[in-house]
């Protein structure tokens, strides 16, 4: 297996015709003020044969740990975890990023940052107190405004807002993993998140991350009990509700596991699990009602804290020992051949995919 070393971080940006949009993928990663070795926002480039090269950092920031890709305009937006901050940045020359305007206030442990689908706004989860904040943009991608949803309240329990996710019918989805809630929000201009009603999982199970199905069903990922909860849409009422729990890995959860990413197959068959601790990826099959752990391989690395699935290839982050590997997978059975290579990265926690103009 290939390893590539980082190029010199402070390298000058390509020219813009050298790293064309739908080979981007950028990096978000721990800096020194949450115990991590990144220094910002990096830039990888898909290279022939499906393997990542390392292109540098492309703005400095502190623990930028996810990032959102604006959908048409050339605008990227970090939360920072540990600041409690989100920010936007605009590409410039090949793979540099400026930012643009201050940063904005988020809450405690902002750690998950998402897009709407027509770049009207943003939505931010925070781990620590349990906020999910909105921010409206302007027409040329800046932050313009904020607004805060409702708080979940259960007794004898923090709330740990976690991730949000877009819906493909307008709607917002977030997860609440101290208080095992799905909620689904409708967005009002000029108000932000209304709560539109929640769905309740297991005790305990701590929804962390979610994908949609292409038949509508929302899988999630529950970082404690290593499961793949299914929530369903009524086509009557719209109101999701739980149709199912499944576990997450063949082999079972070994002690000290907790869940990390899940990710679909373009066609939906295949679902990818990252668990950190025993880091490994489990392969599941999605077929109907029912989602089926097939296969259990190890990352590659430690502590796999997100991946990607881009151009029949798997990129898993390991935040702990610093790489990004890569597999080739299975069009069919949906399971991984043998790492293509491994690029270096300093404390890595999302990859995301730059929007193509």
């Amino acid at each position: 297996m290939a390893t590539q070393r980082n190029a010199d971080p402070s390298s000058q940006p390509l020219p813009a015709a050298a790293v064309p949009s739908d080979e981007l993928i950028w990096t978000g990663c721990y800096t020194a003020d949450s115990g991590g070795q990144g220094t910002g926002i990096g830039a990888l480039r898909a290279a022939a044969g499906g393997t990542l090269d390392w292109l540098g950092v492309a703005a400095a920031a502190d623990s930028p740990s996810f990032l959102a890709a604006h959908p048409v305009l050339g605008m990227v937006y970090a939360v920072g975890e540990a600041a409690g901050t989100v920010t936007a940045y605009r590409r410039r020359g090949g793979f540099g990023l400026e930012r643009t305007g201050p940063a904005w206030p988020a809450g405690d442990a902002a750690c998950h940052v998402a897009v709407d689908p027509q770049g009207r706004f943003l939505v931010v989860a925070c781990w620590g107190d349990g906020q999910v904040l909105l921010y409206e943009l302007d027409g040329d991608g800046g932050i313009s405004a904020r607004f805060a949803a409702a708080a979940s309240t259960q007794a004898g329990r923090p709330s740990r807002a976690h991730t949000s996710l877009m819906l493909d019918d307008g709607r917002v989805m977030t997860t609440d993993l101290g208080h095992d809630l799905l909620r689904i929000w409708n967005y009002v201009p000029g108000q932000g998140l209304q709560l539109d009603h929640e769905v309740a999982l297991p005790r305990d199970s701590g929804p962390r991350h979610l994908a949609q199905h292409p038949g509508g069903d929302v899988l999630v990922v529950t970082e404690y009990s290593i499961e793949v909860a299914v929530a369903r849409r009524s086509s009557e009422s719209g109101a999701f509700s739980l149709a199912g729990v499944f576990p997450a890995t063949r082999a079972g959860a070994a002690a000290g596991d907790s869940a990390a990413e899940i990710a679909l197959s373009e066609d939906g068959r295949h679902a990818y699990v990252g668990v950190r601790g025993s880091n490994r990826i489990s392969v599941l099959e999605v077929d109907g009602d029912t989602v089926r752990p097939v296969a259990d391989f190890l990352s590659g690395g430690d502590w796999p804290r997100h991946h990607l699935l881009r151009d029949g290839r798997l990129h898993v982050a390991h935040e702990r020992s610093g790489d990004v590997v890569t597999y080739p997978l299975d069009p069919e059975s949906g399971l991984p051949g043998e790492a293509l290579g491994r690029v270096e990265v300093a404390s890595p926690t999302a990859l995301v995919p730059a929007a193509q103009p």
